[in-house]
């Protein structure tokens, strides 16, 4: 029985001239967004590529010169396009995509994608995300919604039941039916975008085991859809009614919850403005050590202890550069006082991935979509791992150029200018993403309610189809 109800409800989907066209429209889309997705990775590789080369040629040409105005020239930390962006470009266009590194200040990432956009972007892009996310959902409801009811309205169930025939069975073979094209189109989509990517000369860190794990958490959404239309079908007496109710899920899930979830995080556990944060770093700055005043009360303290740890009298009497041993004390500072408020901020934003974790019980989408970002080394938790990885380089670079300075200058010695060659030195700045086994440990809870969702939804199906 679980085959003939397989073999008829797929002939039903092929008859069906609005399900040929739903299929061909969505694959059609597919195509399309994977298309566009190749070209932009594609597109943006070569920019970072060509920019991290650029930048380094500059740093490295800069020629005789003295370091604290080498630490004032700065140098940028590019981050990397990673391989699953293709499918899944999270939140990268909206946070910036390089940091400028300099003495004495910690930059945000700047020139994101999204600012370069007009007010059309507002509507969204054609992605692989968007079409796995919120179409791919929409083709179940369109594909099953009537599964159970068109049952009931030719009189079908009445006639299995009086022939005592399994509706088990009769589940199984309708909920197989339903999964079955939705299984081969994401399929299809994954396996074409590990074959660029295995294809690319420098895919980098792509890994097939990271790309079967996000096709797993696609296909358990997929499941959970599947069962929950199969169920309100199953519940309805009506196509209609049950076309209703689902689209009523999937705006919920999809549109309305994460809208929810979003502005419930952000009034429970709001972040500072950047006016508010930059006083409160500014306040912090201002009573502790200034590498450019010698008469700052911090500043006159490190000088005094400095002479009495050396024995001698006066700062020309110091085997090095007192100027740039003060610089590099402030640095030291005013990098932990960066450390301290970005904690804060961190801290806010895992109390925030708290409140989204708690929400999508009601919600998996909420759980996909993040799970979806970090396999993809596109969510926050990977922007903030580069931010800070940027930041460690910076103040090991202005250790590197006072260092130079302090050791082979006097104090009072300004015109000092390190060699031409110095400068290559510096080791580039590399970022490394989580690994794959850090992904699954730091997102246990989010699997857990996937986990849940997928047993409680197949519960409730089967609970449902024993009372046909």
């Amino acid at each position: 029985m679980i085959l003939s109800t397989f073999k008829k409800e797929n002939q039903g989907f092929m008859r069906s001239g609005r399900i040929r066209i739903a299929l061909l429209t969505v694959l059609l889309l597919i195509a399309v967004a994977f298309w566009i997705s190749s070209k932009h990775y594609e597109a943006t590789n070569r920019m970072y590529d060509s920019a991290k080369t650029s930048e380094r040629a500059n740093w490295d040409g800069q020629g005789e010169k003295n370091p604290h105005s080498a630490a004032h020239y700065g140098t940028y930390a590019f981050k990397p396009k990673y391989p699953l962006s293709l499918i899944d470009q999270g939140v990268d266009k909206y946070v910036g995509s390089s940091i400028f590194l300099e003495a004495h200040a910690r930059h945000e990432a700047q020139f994101s994608e999204a600012a370069d956009q007009t007010g059309l972007a507002r509507f969204g892009n054609l992605s692989p995300d968007f079409i796995l996310l919120f179409i791919m959902p929409l083709l179940i409801i369109l594909l099953g919604y009537n599964s159970f009811t068109k049952e009931h309205e030719m009189g079908t169930i009445t006639l299995l039941r009086s022939e005592g025939a399994s509706f088990y069975k009769l589940a199984l073979g309708k909920w197989l039916s339903l999964f079955f094209p939705i299984l081969v189109i994401t399929s299809l989509l994954f396996l074409g975008a590990g074959l660029v990517l295995s294809q690319l000369p420098d895919y980098g860190v792509f890994q097939w085991s990271a790309l079967g794990d996000l096709y797993g958490v696609y296909l358990v959404y997929y499941i959970i859809f599947t069962n929950l239309v199969l169920f309100i079908s199953a519940k309805s007496k009506r196509s209609g009614v049950s076309l209703v109710l689902s689209l009523s899920l999937w705006i919920l899930s999809c549109l309305a919850l994460p809208k929810a979830a979003s502005n419930v995080a952000g009034h429970l556990h709001p972040y500072p403005t950047r006016q508010e944060f930059a006083a409160e770093v500014l306040k912090d700055k201002e009573n502790g050590l200034d590498g450019h005043n010698p008469w700052n009360k911090k500043a006159q303290t490190l000088q005094a202890e400095v002479l009495a740890e050396y024995g001698v009298d006066s700062l020309h009497q110091l085997p090095f550069n007192f100027d740039a041993y003060r610089m590099q004390k402030s640095e030291e500072h005013e990098a932990e006082i960066y450390y301290k408020h970005y904690d804060k901020l961190k801290e806010q934003y895992r109390k925030q991935a708290e409140v989204y974790d708690g929400l999508a019980m009601v919600s998996p989408y909420l759980a996909t979509r993040f799970l979806s970002m970090s396999l993809a080394h596109t969510d926050y938790a990977t922007h903030w791992g580069f931010a800070d990885a940027a930041e460690q380089y910076r103040v090991a670079t202005q250790a590197f150029l006072n260092g130079n300075f302090a050791e082979n200058s006097k104090y009072g010695e300004w015109g000092y200018r390190a060699d031409a060659d110095f400068w290559k030195e510096l080791p580039p700045f590399e970022y490394d993403p989580p690994e794959l086994s850090t992904i699954v440990s730091q997102n246990q809870r989010k699997l857990w309610v996937m986990a849940l969702w997928c047993i409680g939804s197949f519960a409730l199906l089967l609970f449902t189809t024993k009372k046909l």
